[in-house]
């Protein structure tokens, strides 16, 4: 979306939201117009309360008068409260909705986007982002209509009462016109650069605590603050730019009121000396005034509020209409058999100049049910690249890629990735029970649970801990070791029981014990079906059906453990280099 899309169209599209819950829009609607109808008539009552309370003095006014103020008053807190509530719903309303939109766009989206976006970002959008959403949704409509309406009531009567004082006044109201504008413009800006700030401190903040450890040994805890200090001296500076020009506009609105609250007197006693205009008027004229300045000051001020919610709203629209990834597949799947086929398959990831490189280049190979494929390959040659186009976390930039002789992109997307279960080196739990992270994505029973955990080698540990199935594992399992966080990875593939298993160097980061413990687990996951495996020590795959070796993105090596080891290329290297390595 445009950094100059104009205002008008993104606030409308965020009004729509707001419009789901119309009942209560309605009530609040009602209410604002009661708020505003009770605050005039307090300012008609000036008349009577001067001319028949004071100046000409009437029994009867000494009983009706306060019980008019009472009543007056009474109507106006029912109808605060009403359009307060209503309001207030209507806005949390809009904010859950946003939020759940937000998160579903997101998982929906290409994992190419995710390359180019910090999840912190992504959480700024989700939390802050929407919450100014709702200030300019809800607040700020509240003090447009009701200080709207009070505005135009109370211009009515003073109208009424006298043209000519009421026409003094207004000689003011364009000055104030065109300043509303200019601020309006001017918070929109700031609001963009305050927004995308939040998206980099979050950013900033996030990696210096994840990896606090690290910056302690490097002694980098002050180049930390230093760079986080950078970045909240620049929050800092453009909240006081919005501070100052809201401030600034307030001050110049109330000397603009004050010029036109002079002008009103100087035309009123003018007017009064004439006998045009009574005390009881002039108090009433005087009294809309005083009530007209505040109202005035808000609908200046909520320019701030709008600003922030349109330049969040653009930001979350533009999150909102990003492109999803591509689901065009018609062919329903239930239970592949598991045969998958690269044939020419080439990949090339975008720069951000523009240019793209190639991470794979004319892959060609099958994978049959129930063998072992092992893709080997230095840092950066390709091998997780590879994989990442089995569940189509990325598409082909050409070739094609069959299951079971289907091409992938005519699969419907869920169906095919339920047909594959991943355990990488980098586990993902969530911040639950055991149970529910082996269990995450389906339902199923404790004996279940059990039975897979048991295969898993995970049991030996689970049954040591005083809830069991249902310990709390922390965040991301930050309370079990490597190697248990790799088991509960094994079991929840266990559970799924999927026909294609992808495993991105499962072992790599664990010590010899959980190693053999891991290995033995995948051992009894692997057996009939078609596993890919990429592994980092080869001693692992020496049994392997065949054996993919990549280099800066292509094929350069297949065969099984053996021939590539009497072939002597780049595998039998690495084979030695590893074993030097290994050796005492």
């Amino acid at each position: 979306m445009s950094d100059h899309a104009p205002a008008w169209p993104i606030y409308k599209r965020l009004l729509g939201y707001a419009g789901r819950y119309w009942p209560l829009l309605t009530a609040a609607s009602i209410g604002m117009v009661f708020e505003a109808l009770a605050g005039g008539a307090f300012v008609q009552l000036m008349d009577p309360l001067v001319n028949r309370g004071f100046v000409n003095p009437e029994p009867k006014m000494a009983v009706l008068l306060p019980l008019a103020i009472i009543a007056l008053f009474i109507i106006r807190s029912i109808a605060t409260f009403v359009t307060d509530y209503g309001m207030a719903r209507a806005g949390r309303s809009v904010v859950r909705d946003l939020r759940q939109e937000i998160l579903g766009k997101y998982l929906r989206m290409p994992s190419r986007h995710f390359d180019t976006e910090s999840v912190p970002a992504m959480v700024s959008r989700l939390n802050f982002d929407t919450e100014q959403v709702t200030q300019a949704g809800t607040d700020a409509v509240k003090a447009i209509v009701t200080d709207g309406l009070t505005i135009a009531y109370l211009l009515g009567i003073m109208v009424y009462t006298s043209l000519k004082v009421t026409f003094a006044m207004l000689l003011i109201t364009p000055l104030i016109g065109v300043l509303v504008w200019y601020v309006g413009k001017r918070y929109r800006r700031i609001s963009r650069g305050i927004q995308e700030g939040m998206g980099d401190l979050a950013q900033t903040a996030e990696q210096s605590l994840a990896a606090q450890q690290d910056v302690k040994v490097y002694g980098a805890q002050g180049f930390e603050l230093s760079r986080y200090s950078k970045l909240v001296d620049r929050m800092l500076r453009l909240n006081m730019k919005v501070e100052t020009t809201r401030a600034g506009s307030s001050a110049l609105v109330q000397m603009l009121a004050a010029s036109a609250l002079a002008a009103i007197v100087w035309v009123a006693t003018r007017e009064a000396l004439q006998g045009r205009i009574d005390a009881g008027e002039f108090v009433a004229l005087m009294t809309a005034m005083m009530a007209i300045i505040p109202s005035l000051r808000r609908v200046t001020n909520v320019q701030a509020v709008i600003g922030r919610g349109v330049a969040a709203a653009e930001r979350i629209f533009a999150v909102l209409d990003s492109v999803e990834e591509g689901d065009a597949g018609k062919v329903a799947l239930s239970r592949a058999r598991g045969e998958l086929v690269f044939d020419r398959v080439s990949l090339r990831y975008a720069e951000d100049d523009g240019d793209a490189r190639h991470a794979l280049r004319d892959i060609s190979f099958s994978a049959r049910p129930g063998t072992v494929t092992a893709i080997v390959g230095r840092s950066g040659s390709g091998k997780t690249s590879l994989v990442r186009l089995v569940p189509r976390f990325y598409e082909p930039s050409s070739g094609a890629i069959t299951l079971d002789g289907v091409p992938l992109r005519d699969y419907r997307l869920a169906d095919l990735r339920r047909q594959i279960a991943l355990v990488g080196q980098r586990v993902m739990l969530f911040d639950d029970s055991i149970g529910a992270n082996i269990a995450y994505g389906s339902e199923a029973s404790p004996d279940a649970l059990r039975a897979v955990a048991e295969a898993a080698n995970a049991w030996e540990f689970i049954e040591r801990l005083p809830q069991g199935l249902d310990t709390p594992i922390g965040e991301n399992g930050s309370l079990l070791s490597g190697g248990q966080r790799q088991r509960l990875a094994i079991a929840r593939a266990m559970l799924k029981d999927a026909p294609i298993l992808i495993l991105d160097e499962a072992t790599a980061a664990l010590d010899t014990e959980s190693e053999r413990l891991v290995q033995d687990a995948l051992n009894r996951l692997m057996p009939d079906r078609t596993t890919l495996v990429i592994a980092h020590r080869l001693s692992t795959i020496e049994h392997a059906d065949q054996v993919l070796v990549l280099d800066q993105g292509e094929l350069v090596e297949q065969g099984t453990h053996a021939e590539l080891l009497a072939r002597g290329g780049l595998y039998a290297h690495l084979h030695r280099m590893q074993f030097r390595e290994a050796s005492p």
